[in-house]
């Protein structure tokens, strides 16, 4: 740790770095992480901005600097430490240290002639080495019945070893029955202590009938398993041509327990649709424009630094860009954003500050100073994140558009700004750059700065871009229904655009009633916690009317009766999970599982990731243990994915993370028909039968054993 590392094009790098320097000038470099989350993509890193000059040996030898950074720890994507550059003067210089200035152990140097770096973590402490640490071993239902029926077996062990003993010294106990004359004991073993003798002639039975304990199935399952894997792997159906990849299997222990799974966990974005995005609309000031140029820019500056020409690090900014018509982003240049607007002039902003989005804040924020020194704040999110921090007046004008664009399924984005005096920019900045420099919570802290600037801001406008379904997302979802599984959606989407979503790939028909439980509904009252218990009873006691209490009732219920579905959102959701623990509301969770399981379809919107995790949670610990397979693409995706029996990743558009995490990774969700219907069912279908056949096997050799002892005086032979 502490040495200094030069790194050549195409090179691995032998340890986790901190870039210093490089060729280019502006101190950038970029690499390909294939090896450590899948990503082929090249990704932009950055070198300290004191150090960018540093290209020389003879520069970086005379560089005195520490470096103060976190304890290792396995997350790819997440890095916090400050660099304390020591030059002429007394007092040393302190710069935070990011992800965005770590180049990992394992990842390869592209597109960049060479770089300078210092090792700050090495050997078992690189981030590569803790991702050896394989997630928590996960157990079939069929191992766990195996392992119940092998006690089972056991117990018949000892039963007929005890049978056989007792047998034996009352068989002896009568006149002149007594060992055959080839088993005949000597005078000393005549004499040995009569419990002694019975307790070894129980190990004897035991010795003789312990066959019946199948000890080689297990290696033999475990074969079969292994082997079996392969077929999914090889199956031709699972290729895509877009992504050049089939299924990948990351374990073997889960095959059969495709074949018994009961219910299915979904994302939406990326998973049922098809994550690329296609610019519909966009709204200012209440009116509606399609491929106009427009006035504002703001959305184009929210983008971090950008290396290449014409192409933004989100989706949604590049298709909003292309919509405006006459602006367009150029790139970066030594710190400064450049846009060429309608009369083909350069205009400059310097990015001062960026709060990068993640699942619980829904928003990303930045802080730019123009050509002509104004400060301004740039926030782009979900409407839920954005409109309470937008002046009240402005949001009648644009909440009308963005909620019709969310019941015809499209996904929308919020835009609002607000400019920054001097002096408030200088309170800021000052908290912004404590906070950067944190090595505990920084995150946590700089949200808190943002949190506090972003208010009283004025709303820009809205933009709205369509997600397709993907190819035969709609079929998969018919089968699965078909097949006797229920299918639950889990999204970060609004209500509006994820029911037009389940509408589209038929997870909800036209006939069905949907239920809400979201705050729309709860908000209806004072007493939110009074209305929710309102809503709940009432929900319950029209299930209890309609269906029947048996299951098979309950599927002939749902062909011939209403059908059911059950929307809710994160925060009723969260009422429901932290209620009080009073008489009236500590059964909130037990009347919401029961109004689930009389739903055809749930539907569970504005979801964090933990959240979706519970939800998977309360289905695993229900009466009866059913199996549950979650899957998804997203790294929002990957606590629900391994908190099911069974987690399938898709490789999609938003990393790997997902993949990686996963038990089984398909391409598209489509794959997901055939790998439950047709791979999990065989597997389900051979291992039982391999099974049976071992345990009948045994029982076939020891019986005749056991009978045999009534012939020969239970002489253990």
């Amino acid at each position: 740790v502490g040495d200094i590392v030069e790194v050549q094009a195409d090179e691995t790098f032998p340890c986790d770095l901190i870039l210093l320097s490089s060729c280019t000038v502006d101190g950038t470099c970029y690499v390909t992480t294939a090896s450590l989350d899948g990503e082929s993509n090249c990704k932009t890193h950055y070198a300290v901005r004191d150090t960018t000059e540093l290209r020389t040996v003879e520069s970086i030898d005379n560089l005195r600097a520490a470096i103060e950074c976190e304890q290792p720890q396995p997350d790819l994507y997440k890095f916090v430490g400050r660099i304390n550059i020591y030059s002429n003067s007394l007092e040393a210089v302190a710069r935070s240290l990011g992800p965005e200035n770590l180049l990992l152990k394992g990842a390869t140097l592209k597109n960049t002639k060479k770089i300078y770096g210092v090792a700050v973590y090495t050997g078992m402490e690189t981030k590569m080495a803790l991702n050896y640490q394989g997630k928590s071993q996960k157990r079939s239902a069929v191992e766990k019945s195996i392992n119940a029926f092998l006690i089972v077996y056991l117990f018949i062990l000892l039963t007929k070893a005890a049978i056989c003993t007792t047998l034996k010294y009352v068989w002896q106990s009568t006149p002149h029955n007594d060992e055959p004359w080839y088993n005949q004991k000597t005078q000393k073993e005549r004499e040995t202590w009569k419990v002694l003798k019975m307790f070894t002639d129980f190990l004897s039975f035991m010795v003789l009938f312990n066959f019946i304990i199948p000890v080689s199935m297990y290696v033999t399952v475990e074969m079969q398993k292994f082997l079996g894997s392969f077929f999914i792997s090889w199956d031709n159906d699972f290729y895509d041509e877009e992504i050049n990849e089939g299924a990948l299997v990351n374990t073997s222990d889960l095959n059969e327990e495709l074949g018994q799974v009961d219910y299915v966990f979904t994302d939406k974005t990326g998973t049922l649709t098809e994550n690329s995005m296609e610019f519909i609309e966009c709204c200012i000031d209440g009116h509606k424009y399609k491929g106009v140029a427009q006035e504002t820019d703001g959305l184009s500056q929210t983008d971090g630094p950008l290396p290449y020409l014409d192409r933004a690090d989100k989706s949604r900014e590049e298709l909003f860009l292309r919509a405006l018509y006459g602006f367009t982003f150029v790139g970066v240049q030594n710190g400064y954003m450049r846009v060429e607007n309608q009369r083909k002039e350069i205009e400059e902003y310097e990015l001062l500050h960026t709060l990068n989005f993640d699942a619980v804040r829904r928003r990303m924020s930045v802080i730019v100073k123009t050509h002509s020194g104004d400060i301004l704040l740039f926030c782009k999110g979900a409407d839920s994140a954005v409109f309470p921090r937008v002046q009240n007046h402005e949001i009648e004008l644009i909440k009308v558009h963005v909620e019709h664009n969310a019941m015809e399924g499209y996904r929308t984005l919020c835009v609002a700004f607000k400019e920054i005096s001097p002096d408030d920019y200088e309170r800021v900045n000052r908290q912004l750059i404590e906070a950067k420099m944190a090595l505990q919570d920084r995150e946590e802290k700089m949200e808190k700065v943002f949190d506090e600037i972003e208010t009283d801001m004025h709303l820009i406008g809205a933009t709205a871009v369509e997600d397709k379904l993907q190819d035969q997302a709609a079929e998969t979802i018919e089968a699965l229904h078909a097949a006797g599984l229920k299918v639950w959606v889990l999204t970060g989407d609004k209500m509006e655009t994820a029911k037009s979503t389940c509408y589209a790939c038929r997870l909800f028909q036209t006939n069905t009633e949907l239920l809400e439980l979201t705050t729309k509904t709860i908000e209806e009252s004072e007493r939110k916690e009074d209305r929710l218990h309102e809503l709940l009873t009432e929900y319950r006691k029209k299930l209890l009317r309609e269906f029947p209490k048996s299951t098979r009732s309950l599927k002939k219920a749902w062909t011939e009766h209403q059908e059911y579905g059950l929307i809710i959102d994160g925060s009723t959701l969260s009422l429901i999970l932290n209620s009080s623990q009073d008489s009236g509301s500590n059964n909130y969770k037990s009347i919401f599982l029961q109004i689930c399981m009389k739903c055809t379809a749930v539907l569970c919107c504005r979801m964090a990731p933990l959240q979706k995790a519970q939800i998977v949670r309360m289905v695993k610990n229900l009466k009866g243990s059913p199996i549950t397979l979650s899957i998804g693409d997203g790294a929002n995706d990957v606590s629900m994915i391994l908190e099911s029996h069974v987690g399938i990743g898709i490789k999609g558009k938003e990393g790997r993370q997902a993949s990686r995490n996963s038990d089984y990774s398909v391409p598209k969700f489509k794959h997901l028909k055939k790998l439950l219907l047709a791979h999990g069912h065989l597997y389900y279908v051979r291992i039982a039968h391999l099974v049976q056949y071992f345990f009948y096997k045994n029982l076939c050799f020891i019986l005749p054993q056991f009978l045999y002892q009534f012939f020969c005086g239970f002489s253990q032979q």
